[in-house]
């Protein structure tokens, strides 16, 4: 396979592409970073020369008051997180304590999709909920289109990392939801496992990659299917995606990252650093 000096382009990607993408996602596994030392870490990205690709520091509910004493210095923009299984109500009382916190702006809030998930008001905040894998899936996502509008900002999430109790996702089963989101005109995010650019085997287990996922995202709104989107969520050779990303122009890059809006990585600096190698951005 070419290396990823070897794959290296002349020609950067369009700064949209990577605007905002990696949520900070340092205090979850396998991270599992200090919160002091996630955010102390968050203000060095945030004032680096690739703070333009990161997005909030992602905190769960359960940290908001530990996060309220925290705080000194420059605002911080986060969003609070709630884990499938973690009750609305507690995440609902996390964004209002962190609300009414000086320095603090609550970007958003993630939490596990419920049949109820309407109940609860997170006051006009963007919303992005966690679906399950399985038969319910398509169900789900339509459920959640069916709330979004140019008003009401909502997003489906989608694990791509295997957990204790969550297996990988193989390239079909992460296509199938892309390609569901897409036909649902539905943005969404990903969420543990992308920590390379390229898809491999990395400590013994299998990662999807980066410029995979943005290229076949480009593949499936100029409607390819499953079985087309598959093969390049597939692909190992980096040699292959670049060309595949640096051809997409301003408005290519817009309409993918209207869709596959941002997703978290617990080191935030290992996919942008190969991005960097790559020439496809500058200052990681």
């Amino acid at each position: 396979m070419t290396s990823l000096s070897d794959a290296a382009t002349a020609r950067p990607a369009e700064p949209a592409l990577f605007a905002g993408l990696v949520d900070d996602a340092a205090v979850f596994p396998p991270g599992n970073a200090p919160l002091a030392e996630a955010v102390r870490l968050h203000r060095v990205h945030r004032a680096s020369g690739y703070a333009a690709c990161v997005g909030p520091l992602l905190v769960p509910a359960s940290a908001a008051a530990e996060l309220a004493g925290l705080l000194e210095g420059a605002p911080l923009r986060v969003a609070v997180i709630g884990r499938p299984g973690t009750p609305a109500a507690e995440v609902a009382d996390a964004v209002t304590l962190l609300r009414q916190t000086p320095g603090v702006e609550v970007a958003g809030v993630e939490l596990g999709w419920t049949p109820d998930w309407r109940a609860t008001d997170f006051g006009g905040l963007p919303r992005t909920l966690e679906v399950p894998r399985g038969p319910e899936q398509e169900a789900v996502v339509a459920d959640i289109a069916a709330e979004a509008s140019d008003s009401v900002v909502l997003q489906a999430k989608f694990r791509t990392g295997a957990t204790e109790t969550w297996a990988w996702p193989d390239e079909t089963e992460l296509a199938a939801f892309v390609r569901t989101a897409v036909d649902h005109d539905l943005g969404f995010k990903l969420t543990g496992g992308l920590h390379h650019v390229v898809r491999g085997t990395h400590d013994g287990h299998d990662q999807h990659g980066l410029l995979n996922v943005l290229s076949a995202v480009r593949w499936a709104l100029n409607g390819e299917d499953v079985d087309e989107l598959a093969p390049l969520l597939a692909e190992r050779d980096v040699a292959v995606l670049v060309p595949q990303i640096t051809r997409m122009s301003a408005a290519d890059a817009a309409i993918v990252r209207a869709f596959f809006t941002a997703y978290g990585c617990c080191e935030v600096t290992d996919p942008l650093a190969e991005l960097t190698t790559l020439g496809l951005i500058q200052g990681a």
